[in-house]
């Protein structure tokens, strides 16, 4: 249990510290964790609604780390922003960005394909329309940690992939313990974490000044 827990801490301390550093994106998180929390609990309920719910949340977190979060040179990590890709154990921008066009692919192919090939009774209404959406929408979720947790089994272990998967789950209750604060941070006019970023931090650091990969 010891590995566990240590394997937790490094990977949640890695994504914090990589790619949490802006006050707003932390903002954002925490009201995604609790609009996920909503998502789970309508999964006992309603999984359509949920995968609605589930993927409202991820597109506030990702607006968050598309346009909020730094890029370029990490000064205060003292790595590129292509060290910290290729070294990301979950998805990293590229794959995000893929998933977001299956995501976005979605309603587009049940307006052409209401039924999606069968899989669905024809909408009788808008509502239906977007509780076929929904579901989908959690098929797209779940299959893409499913598939990102398979990649893991075969590029880092088995072990670092079921890690990581209980990471993902519970990502919205960690959020919520270490961005509460973040929201009364922006109202001080912080923008970026100083309990990572030291106060002289400026953003002037070049990438040749970054560790090369190896």
């Amino acid at each position: 249990m010891s590995r566990f827990t240590e394997t937790l801490h490094t990977q949640r301390w890695d994504d914090y510290r990589y790619y949490h550093q802006s006050r707003i994106n932390q903002t954002l998180h925490l009201i995604s964790a609790l609009i996920f929390l909503v998502c789970y609990a309508l999964l006992f309920k309603d999984a359509a609604m949920a995968g609605l719910v589930g993927w409202l949340a991820m597109l506030t977190r990702q607006t968050g780390h598309f346009f909020f979060e730094p890029n370029g040179y990490d000064a205060v990590n003292k790595v590129t922003n292509e060290y910290k890709e290729e070294v990301k154990v979950g998805y990293n921008q590229s794959r995000k960005i893929v998933l977001l066009l299956v995501w976005g692919g979605v309603p587009v192919a049940l307006f052409f394909f209401p039924t999606l090939f069968g899989l669905f009774d024809p909408p009788a209404g808008r509502m239906d329309f977007l509780r076929h959406v929904g579901a989908v929408w959690l098929a797209v979720g779940i299959g893409g940690g499913l598939f990102r947790m398979i990649q893991l089994f075969v590029t880092r272990g088995v072990f670092t992939g079921l890690v990581w998967v209980f990471k993902v789950l519970t990502d919205p209750l960690h959020n919520i313990q270490i961005y509460w604060k973040s929201p009364l941070a922006l109202l001080r006019g912080e923008l970026i974490d100083t309990t990572i970023a030291p106060a002289e931090w400026n953003g002037k650091e070049t990438e040749e000044e970054a560790p090369h990969l190896t």
